[in-house]
């Protein structure tokens, strides 16, 4: 009999609202990245420009300012208690930046993938942008079975891949590219 792997995304599907709108809050930028969340999710922009543009308002934040943020996003608590219950088979697959959403992934007890960052002469620097779909390769084995669980447009690429497709429309209706 084959395994199973959950591999979630994060944003609107384990939290309860968008990371990136509420690290925008931090600067009064909330209803500017609100729209430009929005348009990704629904797969109006490329989603790797959506997130070149978000991050380039972003990045002067410090990052303890921003994981602090983070850090107050309240989550599913049926996924989250579904993790800790199943941790071994969970992983999570994020754009989301590494150093932005580092512990609160690492507070979930799971395998899970990101964005990456760098600090260059002092300043955050956008890395590689994870790609999904790559993502769930790495977590395919002979006998395993991918479910993916999301719920926007860059979902797409983990579905692809994924033998059981569950689109989640727990904070927002699912990206019509997912149903």
């Amino acid at each position: 009999m084959a395994d199973y792997i959950f591999a979630f995304d994060l944003d609107g599907t384990i939290t309860r609202k968008e990371l990136l709108p509420c690290i925008a809050g931090i600067i009064g930028l909330t209803e500017h990245m609100d729209a430009l969340t929005t348009k990704a999710l629904q797969g109006d922009v490329p989603f790797h420009q959506s997130l070149e543009q978000r991050f380039a308002l972003l990045r002067h934040i410090p990052v303890n300012t921003v994981q602090q943020a983070v850090s107050q996003v309240p989550l599913d608590p049926d996924i989250v208690a579904f993790i800790a219950a199943n941790s071994p088979a969970c992983a999570i697959i994020t754009a989301n930046l590494d150093c932005w959403a580092g512990p609160l992934l690492n507070r979930l007890g799971c395998r899970y993938f990101t964005s990456t960052s760098a600090v260059q002469d002092g300043e955050l620097c956008l890395g590689t942008i994870l790609d999904k779909a790559e993502a769930v390769k790495r977590l395919r084995s002979k006998d395993t079975r991918i479910v993916a669980i999301g719920e926007s447009a860059n979902d797409v690429p983990m579905f692809r891949e994924a033998d059981i497709r569950i689109a989640f429309g727990g904070v927002h209706p699912p990206a019509p590219q997912l149903r």
